[in-house]
């Protein structure tokens, strides 16, 4: 079992920055993959970032914007968010799976999940 706790949303003018981070404990957390997701009102939660193994991922909507990152020691994978945009607007969870079975971008292969954090763009 993998807890995860979510912290940093937050309301934020278009072009600003927020860092959101995600605590985990329960598992040996270098043996997780970790992603963020984000769901907006009337939408499908959708993939933002992930870390594992294999290497990083990013959605192509925040590629140049967004960047994970994770530190082993203190067990949380951050998301640090540039230039924000009216359309980043959304719950943002943490999500987690066990490592080594890559970082997909379906939010159903991950088991793990926190609360979610809410992260408001104002333009």
């Amino acid at each position: 079992q993998v807890q995860l706790a979510e912290s940093g949303g937050g309301l934020v003018q278009a072009g600003g920055s927020l860092r959101l981070s995600c605590a985990a404990s329960g598992r040996s957390f270098s043996n997780v993959a970790m992603a963020w997701f984000r769901q907006a009102p009337g939408k499908e939660r959708e993939f933002v970032a992930a870390m594992g193994w294999s290497g990083t991922s990013l959605a192509d909507s925040v590629k140049g914007r967004f960047s994970i990152s994770r530190d082993n020691a203190r067990n949380t994978v951050d998301l640090q968010m540039n230039s924000l945009k009216a359309e980043d607007t959304a719950v943002y969870y943490c999500a987690a799976r066990a490592s080594g079975l890559g970082i997909p971008q379906v939010p159903q292969l991950y088991p793990y999940w926190g609360q979610g954090t809410q992260v408001t763009v104002s333009s």
